[in-house]
C-alpha cells in the first residue's frame, strides 16, 4: 500500500485509526439493527394479549427493516456470461486477477454504460464483472486490460467501503436516509383553478396531502438525520483508506497493463458523456428514421461501431486542442481529498513506468469479440428499444453525502 507523501509516516497510522473508528460504528450499527429487529418482535409475540406492547414493537421492526443489510443480486435483464459460455475471455480475466493479486471473477453483465466495476452479491459474495459495451468497444486492447484490471483492483481489501463488514452498513443506512428522506409537496397552480372543475375538492387533496406529508417529516426526521450522520461519519473515516486503495489500484493496473496504458483510459474517462450521448443519438435514430433497406446489417449490429468511430473522431479533435491550463489538477493526488483524473495522470506520469504485463495476441482478441458478440447485440437492441440514460455516472454515495 502507498504511503500518504503529504503526512508520512503519521498518515498510515491516523489512516488505521480511522479505519478501526470505521469498523466499531459498522458493527454499532449492525448490533442496533438486529436490537431493533429482536427487541421489535419480542414485544409483539410476549405482549400479544395487549395493545400496547405490539404498538411499540411495530415501529422497531420497521426501522430494522429499513437498516438491514442490503445484498445486491445479478440483473436478470442484463446478458450474463459464465466460464463455459466465454473460456477466451475468462482466460483474460483469470491472468489479470492473478497479477493483480484478487479473486477471479466468477460471471461477466455486459451493460450499456461507459464503464467497467466489479461488485459482489449473493451470500457468498460471488464476484461479478459488470462490463460496459461502449467501454469495450472505443478502448484499445491495452486500455482495456488497464480498465478490467483497475476494476478488479478496487476490491482490494485495503478498500473498506467495498468491503463486507463497513460497506454492507454502509449500503443499509445509505438505502435507509434515501427512504426517509421527505417527500415533494403537491403543487396545485393558482391561475385558473378556481374556474375548472371540481378545484375545490382538488385543492383539498393538496392540503391534506401537504398535511400528511409534513408530519411524515417530522416523524421521520430523527432517524433520517442519524442515518444521515452516520453516512457522512463513515465517509469521513473511511476516506482515508479508501484514498490510498484508489491509488494502489491504479498502481496495480499499471504493472498488470503498464503505465501508458492506464494514462490512455483516465483520460479517456472525460469522453465517456458524449460516449453515452451519442449511443443515445443513435437509438433515437434507429427509432425514427428510416432505415436504410440496402444496409447489410441491421443497426444492433454496428451500433457499437459506429460509437466507435465517434468516439475516435473525439480523440483526434481532443488531441488537437490547447492543453489544460494548470489548476487544481497540480495539488498533490495524496493531499486532494478524493484525485482527479487529472492529478492522477500526473501522479502515474511522475513514477516510474511499468511495461505491460498482460497482452492479447490477435486470435486471443478475435475468440473474445466472438464470444461477447452475441451478448453485444442483445444490449445494443435494449438501448434501441428502451434508450440510455444521458446521466452517464449515477452521482456516488460520496458526492450525495458529502
Amino acid at each position: 500500500m502507498l504511503e500518504d507523501r503529504r503526512t508520512g509516516p503519521g498518515g498510515t497510522g491516523r489512516a488505521g485509526v480511522a479505519t478501526v473508528a470505521a469498523y466499531v460504528v459498522a458493527g454499532a450499527v449492525h448490533l442496533l439493527t438486529a436490537g431493533l429487529l429482536l427487541s421489535g418482535v419480542l414485544l409483539i409475540v410476549l405482549g400479544f394479549t395487549t395493545v400496547v406492547r405490539p404498538l411499540l414493537g411495530l415501529p422497531l421492526v420497521i426501522m430494522a427493516l429499513v437498516l438491514r443489510p442490503r445484498l445486491r443480486r445479478l440483473d436478470p435483464d442484463l446478458p450474463t456470461l459464465r466460464r463455459a459460455d466465454a473460456p477466451a475471455l475468462f482466460e483474460l480475466l483469470d491472468r489479470i486477477a492473478d497479477a493483480v493479486g484478487v479473486r477471479r471473477p466468477d460471471t461477466v453483465q455486459l451493460t450499456a454504460e461507459c464503464a467497467a466495476a466489479v461488485f459482489t452479491h449473493g451470500f457468498l459474495r460471488r464476484r461479478c464483472l459488470a462490463l460496459g459495451v461502449p467501454l469495450w468497444a472505443t478502448h484499445s486492447p491495452r486500455q482495456r486490460v488497464a480498465v478490467l484490471a483497475r476494476a478488479m483492483a478496487d476490491l482490494d481489501p485495503g478498500n473498506v467501503r467495498r468491503g463486507a463488514f463497513v460497506g454492507m452498513a454502509l449500503r443499509s443506512l445509505t438505502a435507509g436516509a434515501d427512504l426517509m428522506r421527505p417527500p415533494g409537496r403537491a403543487v396545485v397552480p393558482a391561475n385558473g383553478m378556481s374556474d375548472a372543475r371540481h378545484a375545490a375538492d382538488v385543492m383539498e387533496g393538496a392540503r391534506r396531502f401537504n398535511a400528511r406529508t409534513r408530519a411524515g417529516t417530522w416523524a421521520l426526521w430523527l432517524p433520517g438525520a442519524a442515518a444521515t450522520g452516520t453516512v457522512r461519519l463513515l465517509l469521513w473515516l473511511t476516506g482515508p483508506a479508501t484514498r490510498r486503495a484508489a491509488l494502489a489500484a491504479d498502481d496495480a493496473s499499471a504493472r498488470a497493463a503498464s503505465t501508458e496504458a492506464v494514462i490512455a483510459a483516465l483520460r479517456d474517462r472525460s469522453l465517456a458523456r458524449a460516449v453515452v450521448v451519442e449511443t443515445h443519438r443513435l437509438a433515437v435514430e434507429a427509432r425514427t428514421v428510416v432505415r436504410d433497406r440496402s444496409a447489410t446489417a441491421r443497426p444492433e449490429e454496428v451500433l457499437w461501431d459506429r460509437v466507435a468511430r465517434h468516439t475516435a473522431g473525439l480523440r483526434e479533435r481532443r488531441a488537437g486542442a490547447p492543453p489544460d491550463r494548470p489548476g487544481a489538477q497540480d495539488t498533490p493526488c495524496e493531499a486532494a481529498p478524493w484525485p482527479s483524473e487529472a492529478q492522477r495522470i500526473k501522479r502515474l506520469a511522475g513514477t516510474p513506468h511499468h511495461p505491460a504485463a498482460i497482452t492479447v495476441d490477435g486470435p486471443g482478441r478475435t475468440r473474445i469479440e466472438a464470444e461477447l458478440r452475441p451478448s453485444a447485440i442483445a444490449v445494443a437492441r435494449r438501448v434501441m428499444r428502451d434508450g440510455v440514460p444521458l446521466a452517464y455516472e449515477p452521482a456516488s454515495v460520496h458526492r450525495r453525502y458529502q
